[in-house]
């Protein structure tokens, strides 16, 4: 079909898109935002876990013939060359290298850690906001500072850079609307201030040693091998985006989706057990994450009666296999009793996502506050007027009005 997959429409609703697709007897083409190239676009639940599972199919484009380095142009900032070495676009055997150092420093017992200060952080914005007049946006007063201030803590960014930390992710290269070159300049003025602070906060922590992520993995060791300089930047620019971007994405699409189903929203406040179930529910119904890595065939491999040929591209839309008809029934419902709920909304496989307790906690903590503060909690604008983001991978709204005693 060729479909513009980053238009405004599909960003305020892509699920009716994504169903036409899934009807189709062959794999659906869409445009690629960056190479203008039209690709298949995997939509149905079988073959995403297929094509996520499958060997055949490698996320590093340089290990394809002919593979053009474009980081070495020289119109090519340099803040954009980390992006190529981070551990999600890794294969093997750099991806499992690249992540047992990690996995040496992000714990489980780090993350639960956490918790007291995700409480205090989301008790301490709502406090702030309840001061305001009757209407906030919960975008900006909420749902971006909660994994925020997370993830700074988690980092161990401190206090005196935290106005800057705030600054350079308040407006971040991957939140990119295609075509809006001068929209670009000041994400990456932003990217060059945060890959400074970065390397300025490991070059400290290599002296002087912290209780935080970023101390751990610059001590992170296996068999003498440790994470290099540029590929310590390039973890922690990979944590941010993944961990920050994602969960507020979560935030304020999960809020909206409960407000505008009253039904499930009044289960939950009357039922909060639920709220692991509904978590699972709001990650399968809302996507924050629309379509992930490209892939490309090591070979010619059969999907159905599709062929896609060998170093063919391929994207994974796994915001339209979390809404398959033939897995999940009433796909398109919001139910946060549903069980089994067997989404991918973390991907699956070698590259599922490391962060995915923490984005689990954060959200099971700042829903429980919001509910339990302010059960009334009411939309203050007309659903039609909302405006969403414009990054095609990442389904978020840019302001989301609500009035927190209706």
């Amino acid at each position: 079909m060729g479909i513009d997959i980053a238009s405004p429409a599909m960003q305020r609703d892509p699920y009716p898109t994504y169903a036409e697709m899934r009807r189709q007897p062959t794999i659906v083409n869409v445009n690629h935002v960056f190479s203008g190239k039209d690709v298949p676009f995997i939509t149905r639940y079988a073959d995403a876990v297929m094509v996520l599972k499958d060997p055949r199919f490698i996320n590093d484009e340089r290990r394809l013939p002919g593979w053009e380095d474009w980081t070495k142009k020289w119109y090519i900032p340099s803040v954009l060359k980390v992006f190529v070495d981070t551990m999600a676009l890794a294969d093997e055997p750099d991806h499992t290298r690249l992540r047992g150092l990690v996995h040496k420093a992000f714990t489980p017992a780090m993350i639960q850690q956490l918790a007291g200060n995700i409480e205090q952080w989301a008790s301490d914005l709502l406090d702030a906001a309840a001061k305001k007049s009757g209407v906030i946006d919960f975008v900006q007063d909420f749902a971006i500072p909660v994994p925020l201030n997370v993830i700074a803590d988690m980092m161990g960014v401190s206090h005196k850079d935290r106005a800057r930390f705030r600054r350079y992710m308040s407006d971040t290269i991957i939140d990119v609307t295609p075509g809006d070159k001068l929209g670009m300049i000041p994400k990456l003025i932003n990217a060059f201030g945060l890959n400074g602070l970065l390397k300025n906060l490991i070059a400290d922590r290599r002296k002087n040693p912290q209780a935080d992520l970023t101390t751990a993995l610059v001590q992170a060791e296996q068999d003498g091998d440790r994470l290099s300089e540029a590929e310590l930047i390039a973890m922690l620019f990979l944590m941010l985006f993944a961990g920050h971007e994602t969960t507020s994405s979560l935030l304020s699409v999960g809020t909206l989706a409960l407000l505008q189903q009253p039904d499930q929203l009044e289960m939950l406040k009357a039922k909060p057990e639920l709220m692991d179930s509904a978590i699972e529910e709001l990650l399968r119904y809302t996507n924050p994450t629309q379509h992930i890595a490209t892939r490309y065939a090591l070979e010619d491999v059969q999907i159905g009666e599709t062929v896609i040929k060998q170093y063919q591209p391929v994207m994974i839309c796994i915001a339209a296999a979390n809404r398959d008809e033939t897995v999940f029934e009433n796909a398109d419902r919001l139910d946060i009793t549903r069980a089994p709920n067997k989404h991918i909304a973390f991907g699956l496989g070698i590259h599922y996502c490391l962060g995915a307790p923490l984005a689990r906690l954060e959200a099971k903590i700042a829903f429980s506050v919001l509910l339990r503060r302010f059960p009334n909690l009411q939309i203050a604008a007309p659903v039609d007027s909302l405006r969403w983001r414009g990054a095609p991978s990442l389904r978020g709204l840019v302001s989301l009005p609500v009035r927190l005693n209706g």
